[in-house]
């Protein structure tokens, strides 16, 4: 069977490098599902969840905004923030939730808010990949 290598890398260190069967992740115009051979595409990612299927198993993965480049055998992501959902701390991002939806509610200026939407981003992200994991 086919497989694609899956890189995800952030500017901290390269999280994620295996190959994989299969992977789902948030595009800018919605969920992508990938498969060996899929055809060459860049788009923008957005925050979200990843879901990586090797050998009937999932991984899943919280990831913010950045890019992804695919071709037939390879899927590369480059995102400002990716965590795989073992290395979540549920408290910490319940936590963020919190400070950003606060601080969302302060006098911001533009780079501020979009600083802080990005966060509550991440958080959100974190959240449901930590809950949908769990059960």
């Amino acid at each position: 069977m086919a497989t694609l290598k899956l890189e995800i890398v952030t500017p901290e260190a390269k999280i994620y490098s295996e190959d994989v069967d299969m992977v789902t992740l948030p595009g800018i115009e919605g969920e992508l599902g990938i498969y060996p051979q899929h055809v060459p595409l860049m788009t923008q990612v957005v925050s979200g969840e990843i879901i990586a299927r090797k050998g009937g198993q999932d991984l899943h993965l919280a990831v913010g905004e950045g890019f992804v480049e695919i071709t037939g055998d390879r899927v590369a992501i480059l995102t400002d923030m990716a965590m795989k959902a073992d290395d979540i701390d549920e408290a910490k991002a319940e936590e963020a939730r919190k400070r950003a939806e606060s601080r969302l509610q302060d006098k911001l200026t533009d780079e501020e808010t979009a600083s802080v939407q990005a966060a509550l981003a991440h958080s959100l992200a974190q959240l449901h990949v930590k809950r949908r994991t769990r059960k």
